[in-house]
C-alpha cells in the first residue's frame, strides 16, 4: 500500500529565513512538492500562472472558498490567497509530500482542516538578529520595518503552536535540523 503523503507547513517572521530554508530543503528533498497558492491578485513581472500562483477572478475564489474547496485562506490588501484543499488531498493521496510556505493564520486554518499537518516554526537567533536581517535586506523603510519587528513578536510569541522549532542562526545546521524533521517523520518518529 503507498503510504499518504505529509504536508509540511512552515511558518517564520518575515526575516527569519524561511524562503532559505525551503529553497534549501527542496534541493536536498527534491521529491517535496511546493504548494502553489491561489490569489486573486494581478501577476507580477515575469509571474506565471501555475508556476507562481494560481492566478483567479474574485469571484471565483469566493466561489470556491463558499463551496469549502480552501484549506485556508486570507484576503490581504484586498487580494484574496489561498490553499487549494483539493490540490492538497489529491496531492497527499499520491504519496507526495507537500510544503506549505504560509503566516501563523494560515497555519491555524490549515490544521483545522487537515489535522495531520506537520508543523514547523523558523524563529530568528533573536530579536536583535532579526532587527538587523531585515535592515541588511535594504528593502524596506524603517516604519515597514517596525511594522514587520511588530508583527514578529506576534508571530513568535504563536511558536508553540508548532510541532516542531527551529533556530536560524547557522544556515547549515538549520538545514540539517529540517530535513532530520522531515525525514523523521517519513519514517514515523517525527509526525
Amino acid at each position: 500500500m503507498k503510504r499518504r503523503g505529509n504536508i509540511y507547513i512552515v511558518s517564520a517572521p518575515s526575516g527569519a529565513g524561511k524562503s532559505t530554508l525551503c529553497q534549501e530543503l527542496l534541493t536536498v528533498c527534491p521529491d517535496i512538492t511546493y504548494s502553489i497558492s491561489h490569489t486573486t491578485r494581478a501577476p507580477r513581472g515575469g509571474e506565471e500562472d501555475g508556476r507562481d500562483y494560481h492566478f483567479v477572478t474574485r469571484e471565483a475564489f469566493q466561489e470556491r472558498i463558499a463551496k469549502g474547496l480552501m484549506a485556508e485562506w486570507a484576503e490581504v490588501h484586498g487580494n484574496y490567497y489561498g490553499t487549494s484543499l483539493e490540490t492538497l488531498e489529491a496531492t497527499v493521496a499520491q504519496g507526495i509530500d507537500v510544503l506549505l510556505d504560509i503566516d501563523v493564520q494560515g497555519a491555524r486554518q490549515m490544521c483545522e482542516a487537515l489535522p495531520e499537518c506537520v508543523t514547523i516554526f523558523i524563529m530568528p537567533p533573536s530579536v536583535d538578529e532579526l532587527r538587523a536581517r531585515l535592515e541588511k535586506r535594504g528593502t524596506d523603510s524603517p516604519e515597514t520595518i517596525e511594522k514587520r519587528m511588530a508583527n514578529a513578536v506576534g508571530e513568535m510569541d504563536q511558536r508553540d503552536f508548532y510541532r516542531h522549532v527551529i533556530v536560524n542562526d547557522d544556515l547549515a545546521e538549520a538545514v540539517a535540523a529540517f530535513v532530520a524533521v522531515v525525514k523523521g517523520c517519513r519514517e514515523g518518529v517525527n509526525a
